[in-house]
């Protein structure tokens, strides 16, 4: 009894798909020939590869990705796992990555977590089926330690502060120096005369992270100056969203008074509040000084346009993917963690009275 090729709508035989033997036999090659011009590999003489990249052509063959790994024992493809895709910095960092892999030969898929510690654990620990060669893992819902300590077979990369009480890592991980970040934006608005700052962006029921370590940074440059830091100067957000800004400011509007900078946790919760702010006839920086975080492309065109810190992103996505491609590859060096580059950007939102 023979198989049925039957096309579902008019009973016709579809066509079968043309395989590397059938490229060998039309081209007058070996099958060992046709693959190492599909792969690249090997020695193969200039007419020759044109001729068997004409029959490719001409047969419409595609090589199988499963018959690939089989071969190679690698797919080509890293998984991107980033908390949304939709905040402006995990996009740029996205495109960042992109570009980087492509040009080592590799495709980025990105998987959304949304902070999920379940699908965050899952991807630590790898999967059952080995669809991606490595992964980069941005966790928000797990500490950085967790997932270091969950690392299972597939080459991981991790990015995020893993805290000053952390061991020896035994994964690679890239951060921004958070502390010293928003220490540094904090002593540009005292250095502005801002002497009652707050801190919009307070996570205290998360795991240690951005949020605490930003908050870190803002309270050691607070105690630096000869200032305490004052319970309620920690504004507490949620979510790192320009919603969750317009809230957080309208909850202190009756404050404004006692406030007179902001320092947000990222650009989003900035240009949430630039918006409470202009809408309640609070005047930045007049009033109020405001400075972001991450440098998108929002802030650059903010009313006024907005202070923040800006960290390398594209040479976090070379450095990660350089990184990851090696251990794919087996040549790395012992795991460490790499502080990536950052600069404060000073705009019109924190200019001196």
């Amino acid at each position: 009894m023979t198989e049925s090729t039957e096309s579902p709508r008019d009973g016709t035989p579809a066509p079968r798909a043309a395989g590397l033997k059938d490229v060998a036999a039309a081209a007058g090659v070996s099958w060992k020939t046709v693959s190492n011009v599909v792969n690249g590999s090997g020695r193969v003489s200039p007419a020759t590869r044109e001729r068997v990249e004409a029959v490719i052509a001409q047969l419409g063959y595609r090589p199988s990705l499963a018959g690939r790994q089989l071969r190679q024992g690698r797919t080509r493809l890293l998984a991107l796992a980033i908390p949304e895709i939709h905040t402006a910095y995990f996009a740029a960092l996205a495109h960042a990555m992109i570009a980087a892999a492509r040009t080592r030969g590799y495709r980025v898929f990105i998987e959304e977590t949304g902070g999920d510690p379940e699908v965050e654990t899952a991807l630590a620990r790898g999967t059952g089926e080995r669809l991606f060669d490595g992964v980069i893992l941005s966790p928000l819902g797990i500490a950085i330690s967790d997932a270091d300590a969950l690392r299972g077979a597939v080459p991981m990369v991790l990015l995020g502060e893993r805290g000053s009480d952390a061991g020896a890592p035994s994964t690679d991980h890239f951060s921004v120096d958070n502390v010293a970040a928003a220490a540094e934006a904090t002593r540009h608005l005292l250095a502005a005369g801002r002497r009652r700052p707050a801190f919009l962006g307070a996570q205290p029921a998360t795991p240690p992270g951005t949020a605490s370590l930003r908050q870190e940074g803002f309270e050691l440059a607070l105690r630096e100056a000869g200032l305490e830091p004052r319970a309620e100067w920690m504004l507490p957000a949620d979510a790192y969203t320009r919603r969750a800004g317009v809230e957080a400011v309208e909850r202190i509007l009756p404050r404004v008074g006692d406030i007179d900078a902001l320092v947000c946790a990222n650009d989003d919760l900035a240009l949430g509040a630039l918006h409470a702010f202009r809408r309640n006839g609070v005047r930045v920086p007049a009033d109020v000084a405001v400075t972001g975080w991450d440098n998108t492309e929002a802030g650059r065109y903010a009313a006024p346009t907005l202070t923040t810190v800006a960290p390398d992103v594209e040479g976090l996505a070379e450095a990660a993917i350089a990184c990851l491609v090696q251990r794919v590859e087996g040549a790395a060096p012992a795991p460490a963690h790499r502080t990536v580059s950052h600069r404060l950007l000073v705009r019109e939102s924190s200019a001196p009275r």
